[in-house]
């Protein structure tokens, strides 16, 4: 039964992303500075769900005797590594909200300021449009989430449940506030990067905060320093980046159009491949990809299409061969390596056209 409630969704979300979305007027602000930023509350949301991941350490040890089996025989492997804080477990206060229910409020912003942060990148209209449609990632995003709560179906199921509708609220809500950055479309290469960077730091902030493993925190703590670096690095190398060239822009057009359209069913169509469903979730990517090539590629520049997306092709495979680790690493490696060798190829192909002129 979950596996077709998934199903619809996937397929409610696509068509409403395919076809109505982009209708959406851009809706968003210029300005605010850093306390408008979407990056600055991504980065307190992730301080308040590590701040939990203490507090549930805490609970555990002094209510649990340090074993988290009355939770854990609920939930899958690779949950519950847990760290051993020494006597600050014992200082700190035991609260049982701390299982499981500040997750379910928390893991909707996460995600989602996580994607604007991204979009913002890209450019203001990019951004502004996903804002525009905020109500309906929200929608999907939850009944995704809930629908994969009540497949781990445990005590504190039907609270968080509640939670979540809650957060489907209150999050679209206040996504207005956030500022839309500049325009755009930027340079492939700086956006692919900065993208991979926190694509990187949020596979951490997932393993470690999302599935309660604290005690993995510190294997991921080299990884996340060079992310960190790397995407310090490409946003100041997106600064000074020149516009792209007519090839070029022609993908970021139609990477921008992949943003906006793959907003709303992307938290579905990512479970469908895990939930039973993994054919629908792939003939719903390939379509989505499909939508944003015909909005955003220029139609003279077919043969420069077919080459670019050879080298993409060969990118994602190179990237889903070396990926470990959470099927998430898999996804981003993969798409990495699709836009970096397709953005080579279109600045390969630029500059032929340059040096022919």
């Amino acid at each position: 039964m979950g596996e077709l409630v998934l199903a619809g969704v996937i397929i409610a979300s696509c068509v409403l992303a395919v076809l109505w979305v982009p209708r959406l007027g851009s809706s968003s602000r210029g300005g605010g500075g850093v306390l408008r930023h979407p990056g600055t509350w991504l980065g307190v949301v992730v301080a308040a769900m590590f701040v939990n991941q203490v507090l549930f350490t805490a609970f555990v040890e002094q209510v649990w005797n340090g074993d988290p089996s009355p939770v854990a025989t609920y939930l899958p492997s690779g949950w519950f590594d847990m760290a051993d804080l020494g006597p600050v477990a014992d200082a700190l206060p035991a609260w049982s909200w701390t299982v499981l229910h500040v997750q379910a409020a928390l893991e909707l912003p996460f995600v989602m300021l996580a994607y604007l942060l991204v979009c913002r990148w890209f450019g203001a209209d990019v951004f502004g449009r996903v804002i525009a449609a905020r109500w309906l990632i929200s929608a999907s995003f939850t009944t995704t989430f809930c629908l994969v709560e009540w497949d781990l179906h445990n005590p504190y199921t039907v609270t968080d449940i509640v939670i979540r509708v809650i957060a489907a609220v209150t999050t679209p809500v206040l996504m207005p506030l956030l500022s839309a950055g500049r325009p755009g479309p930027p340079a492939l290469w700086p956006f692919a990067l900065s993208a991979a960077a926190l694509g990187c730091i949020v596979l951490a902030v997932y393993d470690v905060a999302t599935l309660y493993n604290l005690g993995h925190a510190i294997s991921w703590s080299p990884l996340v320093g060079v992310a960190a670096l790397a995407l310090m690095g490409a946003r100041l190398w997106a600064r000074r980046e020149a516009p792209p060239r007519p090839v070029a822009a022609s993908a970021a057009r139609s990477l921008g159009w992949f943003l906006v359209v793959f907003a709303v069913p992307a938290l579905a169509v990512r479970y469908g491949i895990n939930f039973g469903v993994a054919p629908l979730s792939m003939v719903s990517g390939a379509v989505i990809v499909g939508v944003a090539l015909w909005r955003g590629w220029d139609r003279q520049m077919l043969p420069q299409l077919i080459v670019a997306a050879v080298a993409g092709v060969v990118g994602a495979a190179i990237g889903a061969a070396v990926a470990r680790g959470h099927p998430e690493a898999t996804l981003l490696a993969s798409a990495t390596g699709f836009v970096l060798l397709a953005g080579a190829a279109c600045a390969v192909l630029d500059r032929r056209d340059l040096d022919s002129v």
